[in-house]
């Protein structure tokens, strides 16, 4: 019986005469960055994909068309076009029991927003580069519409190098005269006062919240760097004024660490904060100062391997060429084990100084990944630095990571599972 309801299944994807098979392997794809929002405008379209888990690098399967086949010249994008015995021969395959494999439909392209300063380069983010790069269509949002209950109008939201408790960034101790620095804190005080609030930590944590919100009602976050523990510990610090005099005016609460609440976080635990303001570290969380033992030679990550029948949601986000990827730093490069919750998956790690960089977690009806570094591409990112260009980079494993979890709100929710 159920190897009929297969056959009906294909049969009924198979009612055009052909498709586009798009491989995501190390060998064959030309840009795999461009590969994802090739995948992307299809969608859009109004056309279905199969996401061809572990199959050929990650490899999609698109309805065939002339337009999507242009797309795919202009854009340089390695495809095929095969008949439908071909794509029936290839989900058979995927479908034995016998190999890691599954064939996930990817139904509607994901409205995206990017939580960003309207003054920021798009390669100040490694996510809006990248999703610039991949031609994928997206919403720059920040507190105002945050606040305003916007985000309620997109399925997507990725969190800028942002830092939710108000210290500007721990920035402080090397460019608190730089013009920059003046000019930024002068712009994030105007804008809390204008939003209602005396303190740029109580708007930012406001913020937080309106972001959790989001998720637990059944939105996607991702964040990279310091929007990763910045927005944990904004959260453990609810009503609890962690921040220095040079920060917001006074000065930080006694024992303000005994104080944080780390029920309502979401993926760490048990950290201690970085008391010392003109130290450019938030918390115990970031592994940046304790992997002095990894040269920038061997910094490599491991990505795990997960069922694909039966947990396609990690096995989505792992998806590429390569187990072996590049590491890179950030303010926060990787994730202490030690603060990571025992219900966070581990996408990502590097054993040898036992890190997280990649994990990702469920919260209400939501969920959300946290991915450590700045530049997938920049191994040491500094103020001012210049852009990557992904021109030089469009196979990169790093990148890939991110466009997964930007195109993986896409798939048939009945076939998530956790």
């Amino acid at each position: 019986m159920k190897i009929v309801i297969l056959l009906f299944t294909l049969i009924s994807y198979t009612t055009y005469a052909s498709f586009i098979l798009i491989p995501m392997d190390e060998v064959s794809q030309t840009n795999h960055l461009k590969a994802y929002g090739i995948t992307y405008w299809s969608l859009q379209q109004g056309n279905t994909a199969k996401w061809l888990l572990n199959y050929e690098g990650g490899s999609f399967l698109l309805e065939d068309n002339e337009s999507t086949r242009n797309e795919c010249k202009i854009r340089g994008v390695t495809f095929y076009v095969i008949s439908d015995t071909q794509a029936v021969q290839i989900l058979m395959k995927i479908s034995s029991p016998s190999v890691n494999m599954d064939a996930i439909l990817l139904e509607k392209a994901p409205k995206i927003a990017v939580y960003s300063p309207n003054e920021k380069l798009p390669w100040d983010d490694a996510v809006t580069l990248v999703l610039t790069y991949a031609e994928i269509p997206f919403d720059v949002v920040y507190d105002e519409e945050v606040l305003e209950e916007k985000l309620l109008l997109y399925e997507w939201l990725h969190l800028h190098h942002e830092d939710f408790t108000g210290q500007f960034g721990r920035f402080y101790g090397a460019y608190r005269t730089a013009p920059w620095y003046i000019e930024q804190k002068k712009e994030a005080e105007n804008l809390a006062k204008k939003l209602g609030y005396t303190k740029v930590s109580e708007e930012k944590l406001a913020v937080a919240l309106k972001i959790k919100d989001f998720v637990i009602g059944g939105g996607f976050m991702f964040a990279m760097c310091s929007a990763t523990d910045s927005f944990d510990i904004a959260l453990a610090a609810e009503g609890v004024d962690i921040c220095e005099t040079m920060f917001d005016g006074d000065p930080s609460e006694i024992d303000y660490q005994d104080k944080l609440d780390f029920n309502k976080t979401f993926a760490f635990k048990d950290f201690t904060l970085v008391r010392n303001p003109v130290e450019y570290e938030f918390s115990s969380i970031d592994m940046t100062r304790k992997r002095s033992n990894i040269k920038r030679t061997s910094d490599y990550f491991s990505l795990k391997e997960y069922s694909a029948k039966w947990d396609p949601i990690p096995t989505m986000l792992c998806q590429n060429h390569t187990q072996l990827v590049k590491g890179f730093m950030g303010q926060t490069t990787s994730f202490d084990r030690v603060s990571v919750k025992s219900n966070i998956l581990v996408l990502g790690e590097n054993n040898i100084n036992h890190e997280a960089r990649y994990i990702h977690g469920v919260k209400g009806k939501g969920m959300f990944t946290f991915y450590g570094g700045h530049d997938p591409e920049d191994y040491q990112h500094r103020v001012g630095d210049p852009k990557t260009e992904l021109d030089l980079h469009p196979n990169s494993p790093g990148y890939r990571l991110i466009l997964n979890n930007v195109l993986f709100p896409a798939a048939k929710k009945k076939k998530q599972k956790t």
